[in-house]
């Protein structure tokens, strides 16, 4: 399976009153991965929303991926994204099975991208990239670093922080696989909006 594309991650206050009909809009558009993210300790809440996801992701072909929170990427059949407190890799691989796609953040750091790959990880994520209104403190990550990885790691490549359809261009074509977006795709006005930000992202990877 090839992980390349656009990679949309949800926003919980972003999308409040229109979480699903912007999700089905981007996946309308063509997205490759679909990230539940939600920082909430509502169970009930957060485990409806993931399974009203992944319905949607099955319907358009996306594979959904729960943010740090392995034990509902099990129960849900589904992969994950873990962060660096998150701990190490393999658990999560242990529980998931070979086949499951399991992300981890590696900031702006080649050590932490190959002990990734090392620990069983699906694709490396690096970033933030541009300033970034959801992780405004994490470190810079520079198109160096992302040439570096291409040479170094042999795992698909996530960019993320800040990326929209002005300044993506030049990330994907210094190596980037995935363009990980959130406000950039979910912050339009209109499902269309989404839409056709969705396809303009992917054509991207086209050129």
């Amino acid at each position: 399976m090839k992980l390349r594309g656009l990679y949309a991650i949800t926003d919980s206050q972003l999308l409040a009153g229109r979480f699903l009909s912007h999700v089905e809009a981007a996946l309308e558009g063509g997205v490759r991965l679909l990230q539940y993210r939600d920082k909430s300790d509502d169970t009930a809440p957060r485990l409806r929303e993931a399974e009203a996801l992944k319905t949607l992701c099955e319907r358009y072909g996306t594979e959904l991926i729960i943010n740090d929170d392995a034990e509902l990427a099990a129960r849900l059949g589904v992969g994950v994204h873990l962060g660096q407190t998150d701990g190490p890799l393999t658990p999560a691989r242990a529980l998931l099975g070979r086949q499951a796609i399991i992300g981890s953040t590696c900031h702006a750091s080649l050590d932490l991208a190959q002990q990734a790959a090392n620990e069983g990880a699906s694709y490396v994520a690096f970033g933030r990239f541009f300033n970034s209104v959801t992780k405004p403190g994490a470190p810079a990550a520079s198109v160096d670093l992302l040439e570096q990885a291409r040479a170094q790691v042999k795992l698909p490549i996530a960019v993320i922080g800040g990326i929209t359809l002005d300044n993506a261009a030049p990330l994907v074509a210094h190596g980037a696989d995935l363009l990980a977006v959130i406000h950039g795709l979910f912050g339009a006005d209109s499902a269309q909006e989404v839409t056709r930000r969705a396809r303009a992202f992917n054509a991207l990877f086209a050129c």
